[in-house]
């Protein structure tokens, strides 16, 4: 396996992986649509996005947002989107990604990752196996919709 940052030039590669990452959270599929949300997120850097490679195949992607906290002054990154192809999975991807994202945050010097997934998903064994503790602080989302 290996694992690179994505650039503009990867996007034919992560767009059939993001398309599916978001038919999993029971969207519609629109590849062109994807395309052009993963190309502004390269173009103005508001994302870092890691992806898995088998045999020269993607099969998984981890994307990170950028944030700070301001108690302890030092930026952090929001791991939002973590996914592995249904064919590859149990295989050490998802690991893999996230320890991409663990040793940026390393290598930048930032406090952290924090997580935002689903309460029910499944791969939450996985984050706290790998060292994160679920916050139990109450959390409050507001929608435009």
């Amino acid at each position: 396996m290996t694992t690179k940052q994505a650039q503009l030039q990867d996007l034919d590669d992560l767009a059939p992986l993001f398309d599916s990452y978001r038919v999993f959270y029971k969207q519609d599929s629109s590849i062109e649509a994807v395309k052009q949300f993963l190309k502004e997120r390269l173009k103005h850097k508001d994302s870092i996005i890691f992806i898995a490679y088998i045999n020269d195949k993607p099969v998984g992607f981890t994307q990170l947002y950028p944030l700070f906290s301001s108690v302890s002054m030092t930026p952090i990154y929001m791991l939002n989107d973590l996914y592995v192809d249904k064919n590859h999975r149990s295989q050490g991807v998802g690991e893999t990604l996230i320890n991409c994202a663990k040793q940026l945050c390393k290598e930048e010097k930032n406090k952290g990752l924090a997580i935002q997934t689903a309460f029910n998903n499944p791969a939450q064994h996985l984050y706290e196996r790998l060292g994160f503790v679920k916050d139990t602080d109450l959390q409050f989302f507001w929608t435009t919709n």
